[in-house]
C-alpha cells in the first residue's frame, strides 16, 4: 500500500512540478507549486518524518506560498511581461534537457535490485532531531536562507513601490 500511495502522490508532485514552470500565468503557477508541496508533505509522512511533513505544508504551502502570492499580487505581473520564447536554440536545449531527464528517469525506473537501504535511527524526523541538526550542523545554511527571503521581500517591495 506504501509503495502505491508514493508512486501516485510521486507522480502527482513531478506533475504539478512540471506545470509549474510551463504555466504561462504565474498565479496559476503558484497553485500548482502549492499542490507539489502538499505531495511532498505526503510523501515526507510515508517516510515516517512526521514532523518535517507538517513543517513542510506550515512554512512551504502555507507561508511561503502565502508571500509568492501576495508578491505576485503587489507586482501585478501579466502574461505580456514575460512573453514568449521566440528564440529556437532556446528551445532545442530545453527539449534536449527534457530527453535526457527522460533517459535518467527511465534507467532509474530499470535498474535490476534497489538495495533496503539504512535502518532509521530512533526519533527520525522527530522535533528533537531536527533541531539538533538545524541548529548545529545546519545553521549556517539556515540563516543563509533567512537572510535571502528577506533580501527577496525588500526587493519585492522596492520594486513595487509606485511614486506618487
Amino acid at each position: 500500500m506504501e509503495s502505491f500511495l508514493f508512486y501516485i502522490f510521486g507522480g502527482i508532485a513531478v506533475a504539478s512540478a512540471l506545470l509549474v514552470v510551463t504555466r504561462r500565468n504565474a498565479v496559476g503557477s503558484a497553485i500548482f507549486l502549492i499542490l507539489c508541496f502538499f505531495c511532498l508533505g505526503v510523501l515526507y509522512l510515508l517516510l515516517q518524518a512526521h514532523f518535517v511533513a507538517v513543517i513542510q505544508v506550515l512554512v512551504y504551502a502555507g507561508a511561503i506560498m502565502v508571500l509568492f502570492l501576495f508578491v505576485i499580487m503587489l507586482l501585478n505581473l501579466s502574461q505580456i511581461e514575460f512573453g514568449r520564447i521566440r528564440n529556437l536554440a532556446l528551445k532545442v536545449l530545453g527539449a534536449a534537457l527534457g530527453v535526457v531527464l527522460l533517459i535518467n528517469i527511465l534507467g532509474a525506473i530499470n535498474r535490476p535490485q534497489l538495495s533496503e537501504g539504512v535502518p532509521l535511527s530512533e526519533g527520525f524526523g522527530g522535533t528533537a532531531q531536527v533541531g539538533m541538526l538545524l541548529f548545529s550542523k545546519y545553521l549556517i545554511p539556515f540563516e543563509v536562507a533567512s537572510v535571502l527571503l528577506l533580501a527577496a521581500i525588500v526587493g519585492a517591495i522596492i520594486l513595487a513601490r509606485r511614486e506618487f
